[in-house]
């Protein structure tokens, strides 16, 4: 009788599958009727609010004005009475905490009445202000377990809207999250305030160029990544269940190499996945735009247009939540991890950034007018001057121990932040630094005010895809930012970096003009000594080679290889007073996202290393030594047949056996065996030595990179080893030839 074998069963049940049934329609529910469906907007709120409070609440979200208590009432009936319309029962403050998901609290609309009956109510005071715990959130020390108070603040600039349920729907409304004593909680708040402070820079600047703008803000467009797996495989694999990546996993025969996946034809199921996940997107009023095969076989991608920061942040977190939630739908189990795969590239969320003014001008748009193009420039070396000073922070901002196993991978940026200007905007600043005047290939230097830019189109050059920092035409593509992570953060530390690139480069010009100096000429002048300062963050050729390591370290560019040398970058003395000067965060604020990110990174490494010693114990050991007892009995029992009671040397004469080959091979697999439980001990004793060591949180994390890493790696080195000799029907773990295939 043959053993059950789940992973063949999985294989049959995907096999005999038909085809999914359709479940959305366009041609009944064209797209331009559907998008915003679900979404209390500015045409709702228009409709449903009387003039003077809609103009006072786009007052508020325009412009920052404070929100009146009694414009909250009449907003708050106006949205529950749109919401339940709509088939909505209870309303949620949706709110981002540091656990890097989103958070809710679900109230009902009902209010008993004092005859028995209920009526259904929402006040302006439950709009504006909710109270969830907030003792059970990562606090970073900023809230003990007995100081549970915490309040969540309605973000009128990021509109609400409903979540489908299976028997109703729910009205969310984004807020931030704050503690009893005011510390931010969340990553919304020093969103929203790192935006505010990058404004208030830019429209100096601005003012300095002659523009009227009242407003400038960023926008952002993230590519998200992700991978599909059939949900049958996925349930057989404690490791993505609980860390979300594969602790185990020998390489398929095929992996990427034949680069036949990329921009491949979509399979039907996926297809199918991938239309009710826009449909539901569309919904919730979320632009997005692409979804095609990415690079790794079971990887794809989704892309929505741009959007203000704020309000493309709530739109990511979304997606994410969309993505899996419509997964179960197929059977697929859809996985967010920067590397659920060893060997296959991993996932990332291209964070394609630039900054708009309220007269619609994209501020890294190259212009048409010696005066635009003076802008252009001045904001592009803001830009640069911003990473070339704060490389470091960025880098600390997608410090998650996903990206670890990631970045400096083929298909990711290397830990070295470094930008990528193209070949024809690299000329131009190359001789404003060296102050040439003669014209190069591509228009030579420019001098400022005066001459029109050569036309940059947005394909000017080659992309360069190792380039984790890449002028994109009228955008910047921060690519080291992990598929898992909230875009909140990478947000918070360009604005703020940016923010204050602007504001020394306006203070140098101020002080220029007070002086008496032209306008253009002081303006040359600057650029010229900033960008000359900056240059060594520059860097145009291939970020993976071992000679840009070598020549980044002669430029003095920070190479921080892992999260844990990243994360200290946020508690320097350096980043204290950038984000205290630009009010984004207080010293008690950063010290807990500091201490958040540490401690995180612990325990994603526990979690790991648990896992790894549990499931080599549970599940692979126990097959290796089934295997070898089937070969061992198997050899005593066919040299009993043969009446041969030991190995017979080869050619040791006619008709002989030679058993050597399958000694050999039981000597293999008792070697691999052996050698498994004692990486498996030594791993238990590092892991249990880790939680009795003294000192600093981030003395421990250094303790899991150095020590249990490693550890855990020699686990997976022979357990892939005996994945590729153990009997198939055997194994217990889907084998990455059919997670990646099979579906």
């Amino acid at each position: 009788m043959s053993t059950r074998n789940p992973r063949t069963e999985t294989i049959a049940t995907i096999a005999a599958a038909k085809a999914p049934e359709p479940i959305v329609d366009y041609v009944q529910h064209p797209v331009t009727e559907v998008f915003g469906a679900n979404v209390f907007s500015d045409t709702v709120m228009r409709a449903r609010l009387p003039k003077a409070t809609y103009k006072a609440l786009k007052q508020t979200i325009d412009e920052g004005q404070p929100l009146d208590p009694s414009v909250a009432d009449v907003v708050a009936n106006a949205m529950k009475d749109w919401a339940i319309e709509q088939g909505a029962t209870h309303f949620t403050h949706w709110f981002q905490p540091m656990t890097g998901l989103t958070a809710e609290k679900h109230d009902s609309f009902i209010m008993p009445t004092v005859d028995g009956r209920a009526v259904l109510e929402f006040s302006g005071k439950e709009l504006i202000k909710g109270e969830p715990d907030a003792s059970s959130f990562p606090s970073g020390g900023i809230r003990s377990t007995f100081e549970a108070r915490g309040y969540t603040a309605w973000d009128p600039t990021s509109p609400a809207f409903l979540v489908d349920g299976v028997n109703g729907k729910t009205l969310c409304i984004p807020t931030a999250f704050v503690s009893y004593t005011g510390e931010v909680l969340d990553k919304k708040v020093p969103l929203l305030r790192s935006s505010e402070a990058l404004a208030r820079q830019a429209l100096r600047a601005l003012r300095l160029f002659g523009s009227p703008a009242r407003k400038v803000f960023t926008t952002v467009g993230p590519e998200q990544e992700y991978f599909l797996i059939d949900k049958g495989f996925f349930l057989q694999r404690p490791d993505l269940i609980n860390a979300g990546r594969t602790l185990f996993g020998a390489r398929p025969p095929k992996g990427q190499e034949l680069e036949d996946h990329y921009f491949g034809a979509i399979r039907q199921r996926v297809l199918a996945f991938m239309m009710e996940t826009e449909m539901e997107l569309y919904k919730l009023g979320i632009p997005v735009k692409t979804r095609h095969n990415e690079v790794s076989p079971a990887q794809f991608e989704i892309a929505p247009v741009f959007e203000p920061s704020n309000i493309m942040n709530d739109h990511s977190m979304l997606i994410m939540e969309v993505l899996k939630k419509v997964a179960d739908n197929y059977g697929f189990a859809c996985l967010l991890h920067e590397k659920p795969f060893m060997g296959v590239n991993g996932s990332g969320k291209h964070n394609n950034w630039s900054m708009a003014d309220s007269d619609g001008n994209n501020l890294l748009e190259p212009g048409t007018t010696p005066h635009e193009n003076a802008q252009f420039i001045f904001f592009l070396t803001a830009v640069i001057r911003a990473v070339y000073q704060h490389a470091d922070l960025l880098r600390a901002s997608v410090a998650v121990p996903g990206n670890d196993h990631r970045l400096g991978a083929n298909e990711a940026p290397p830990a070295i932040i470094s930008i990528f200007l193209g070949e024809q905007l690299n000329e131009i600043v190359t001789n404003l630094i060296e102050g040439k005047c003669e014209a190069g290939d591509h228009g030579g230097c420019m001098e400022i005010g005066v001459n029109t830019l050569p036309q940059l189109p947005k394909d000017t050059t080659d992309r360069n895809r190792t380039s984790p920092f890449a002028f994109t035409g009228n955008k910047f593509e921060f690519r080291a930012v992990g598929s898992s992570q909230s875009i909140a953060g990478a947000q918070i530390v360009l604005n703020t970096i940016v923010a204050e690139a602007i504001d020394y480069m306006a203070t140098k010009l101020e002080g220029a003009l007070q002086a008496g100096k032209d306008f253009n000429s002081a303006l040359q002048s600057l650029l010229q000594d900033v960008l000359a300062e900056s240059q060594a963050v520059l860097f145009s050729g291939d970020n993976y080679c071992d000679e840009w390591v070598e020549e980044a370290a002669r430029r003095g560019l920070p190479n921080l290889k892992s999260a844990v040398d990243a994360l200290p970058c946020l508690v320097s003395a350096k980043a204290r007073k950038l984000f205290s000067t630009y009010g984004v965060f207080n010293e008690r604020e950063l010290e807990s996202r500091y201490a958040i990110m540490v401690e995180n990174y612990v325990k994603a490494i526990n979690i790991e290393a648990q896992l790894t010693v549990t499931m080599a114990s549970t599940m692979v050991l126990p097959a290796a030594i089934k295997y070898q007892q089937q070969v061992a009995t198997a050899l005593v029992n066919t040299k009993q047949a043969l009446g041969v009671l030991a190995a017979v040397p080869a050619g040791a004469g006619s008709g002989a056996v030679d058993f050597t080959p399958q000694e050999a091979l039981l000597q293999d697999i008792t070697g691999s065996i052996n050698g498994l439980k004692s990486a498996v001990d030594t791993l238990a004793a590092v892991h249990a030595e880790a939680h009795e060591a003294e000192g600093e949180l981030i003395d421990h994390a250094v303790y899991f990179r150095d020590k249990v890493i490693p550890a855990m790696n020699a686990v997976r080195q022979y357990a892939d080893a005996l994945e590729t000799i153990v009997d198939d029907e055997l194994w217990p773990l889907p084998k990455y030839r059919e997670m990646l295939f099979i579906y």
